[in-house]
């Protein structure tokens, strides 16, 4: 990991997510199918490693690796606005359609607005992942989503 690693390296695979330098990113739900590669991409951009559930601080956004059997996904996106600093944005990673586990869209779109949630993109992530960005309801007015 390198703290001088170019934020703007198209061939790191969270690129795509919109991470800067110096954020706090909280990482829930990591398991062994999570996606090394783009694990680092994001330590890489940050310059920091990324912090778990046990973190009691406050992050600038949450990557929250979540399938279709961890539970309940509205109970999850709840618990990841914990410690997320006001206007901050969680990054729901969930396995691409055809892959074990995965999580239908509308699922994702119910569970976002009963957590009070906005979704405001999806990108492909990784080889087996899929990214869905969800805003707090400050964010989205900065970004001017509703």
């Amino acid at each position: 990991m390198s703290a001088t690693a170019d934020p703007a390296d198209k061939s790191n695979p969270a690129y795509r997510l919109g991470f800067e330098p110096g954020q706090i990113v909280q990482e829930l739900g990591y398991d062994e199918d999570t996606d090394q590669d783009l694990r680092e991409g994001i330590e890489e951009i940050t310059g920091a490693e990324l912090v778990d559930e046990d973190y009691d601080d406050v992050a600038d956004a949450v990557v929250l690796w979540h399938r279709e059997e961890d539970g309940d996904l509205t109970d999850a996106l709840v618990d990841a606005q914990e410690y997320l600093a006001e206007g901050g944005l969680i990054w729901l990673l969930t396995p691409k359609t055809g892959r074990d586990g995965h999580v239908e869209a509308h699922e994702i779109n119910d569970a976002a607005q009963t957590a009070g949630l906005s979704q405001t993109s999806s990108v492909t992530v990784a080889k087996d992942w899929a990214g869905t960005r969800l805003a707090t309801p400050k964010a989205a007015a900065k970004s001017g989503k509703r």
